[in-house]
């Protein structure tokens, strides 16, 4: 579905004007319906991919392609899910949904027909009618999320969209999204620096490094579905991951960290 090859991205340096390497010779592959998770610490490529994939910017050198053809710039066969849901106040939710279509040309009561169907996807169908500020943050997203269904792209980036919600929630919206997944097996490249996120989400976890060092290791998470998230395996997993990380505090999840500072 999507294929990386030998990609390295470059951006001009603000203080001396030399260029800063992002990403360096960055090879791999996405299958189709696979649920990829972009794990690591700040600053070191993730999102900078995902724009790449999307096509928002250009590689420096090497090539991706989707579907076996070149990216050249967005296209509405991929659909990208920001950390912030990005809405506009002044329209309800499902015309918050519609935009998408209406600019595509997709007639009044088809395009309402079906974002109807995509708020309901997201379990959003009575609030239809509701302006984004009398929404939850995690209604929002979900929004956001039905705003991108909606035109039915063949794959999901998603760049820390659970990032600034809190854990009861965010747990509500993973579970909710691997339904949405298992139901239409969408391509998924979702980017995360929480390692329990990646773990209980991913098929195979792509554990980049600081910038520019790029792919790190390649972790398979081949575990039943749906998953505990107290179960020992997917603990071993998640050791496996922090293991690969090396224990980099900015890559130990919230709940965690929150002891370490307790205690010491």
């Amino acid at each position: 579905m999507l294929e990386i090859h030998d990609v390295s991205k470059s951006y001009p340096g603000r203080e001396n004007g030399q260029a800063v390497e992002v990403i360096r010779t960055l090879s791999f592959a996405v299958a189709r319906g696979e649920f990829i998770c972009l794990l690591g610490p700040s600053g070191c490529g993730k999102s900078t991919l995902l724009n790449l994939a999307a096509g928002f910017v250009k590689p420096s050198s090497g090539r991706l392609l989707f579907q076996g053809r070149p990216i050249t710039g967005p296209g509405p066969d991929r659909g990208v899910i920001f950390q912030e849901p990005t809405l506009f106040p002044w329209l309800t939710a499902v015309q918050n949904v519609e935009f998408g279509l209406q600019n595509a040309g997709v007639p009044k009561a088809e395009r309402l027909t079906r974002a109807l169907r995509a708020l309901a996807k997201v379990g959003l169908d009575g609030f239809a009618d509701t302006r984004p500020h009398a929404l939850s943050g995690g209604m929002r997203q979900r929004v956001a999320l039905a705003r991108v269904l909606v035109m039915e792209p063949g794959m999901l980036l998603m760049d820390e969209p659970f990032s600034a919600l809190d854990e009861n929630t965010r747990e509500r919206l993973q579970d909710e999204l691997l339904r949405i997944w298992q139901a239409d097996r969408k391509t998924v490249v979702f980017v995360t620096h929480n390692v329990d996120e990646a773990a209980y989400l991913a098929d195979r976890v792509m554990v980049m490094g600081p910038a520019p060092q790029s792919l790190m290791a390649e972790v398979p998470v081949a575990l039943p579905r749906p998953r505990r998230r107290s179960a020992f395996e997917l603990q071993m997993i998640t050791d496996r991951l922090r293991s690969e990380l090396g224990r980099q505090p900015c890559c130990i999840p919230a709940r965690k960290r929150r002891d370490e500072d307790e205690n010491g």
